[in-house]
């Protein structure tokens, strides 16, 4: 396979990070008229498109520590939008979940970012919205492969509830990293500069 030119290359990291932190203001801006940070809209929406999930497991999905979870649950609870409940399965577990409040802040959420996305597209001339949604969608397999061939299992791991898969178990998480030798985290072969 030809290498693409590294300007190409270079326009590509260049255009995915201003998109990332473009959608990123917006995000906040979506979340803070529904008077809940990011990170509390990401736990919403979690709940909401799992249900009822044990700590453990959403802490997983979210990709964040257990006390940084702690708390993002606890401010959630105060406003009444979660409540967590005895794991029937383990009784050594807790379970949280939407309240009713909860589940209409969550759907308030995604109505905020679903518009702001139907308004992106339509700066798009119609003819070629589908081609630019479609091919989002071919730079994420690209990213998935080569994030496979990187760091297997890392990228199953933070798309889980994004895109309909997910591992079970975190690769690296912990370490932020994806577990392995190839430098994509701040193991000790990424501060030494190891080539990915």
């Amino acid at each position: 396979m030809r290498e693409a030119p590294s300007s190409e290359a270079a326009r590509l990291r260049a255009a995915i990070r201003a998109l990332v932190r473009r959608f990123a203001v917006s995000e906040r801006a979506d979340v803070a008229c529904c008077g809940v940070t990011v990170a509390q809209a990401a736990a919403l929406e979690a709940l909401g498109t799992e249900g009822p999930t044990r700590l453990r497991d959403l802490g997983r999905r979210l990709g964040i520590a257990p006390s940084t979870l702690t708390r993002n649950l606890a401010r959630l609870e105060a406003s009444g939008l979660v409540e967590r409940a005895a794991d029937p399965e383990d009784a050594r577990s807790a379970n949280v979940g939407l309240t009713a409040q909860g589940r209409r802040a969550a759907r308030a959420v995604a109505v905020q970012e679903e518009d702001f996305a139907r308004q992106v597209l339509a700066r798009i001339p119609a003819g070629r919205r589908a081609v630019v949604v479609e091919s989002l969608g071919d730079l994420l397999a690209a990213v998935r492969a080569q994030t496979e061939e990187c760091c297997p299992g890392a990228f199953d791991h933070l798309m889980t509830g994004v895109e309909g898969g997910g591992a079970e178990e975190p690769v690296g998480a912990d370490e932020g990293g994806c577990g392995t030798t190839c430098g994509c985290g701040p193991g000790p072969s990424a501060r030494r500069g190891a080539r990915r």
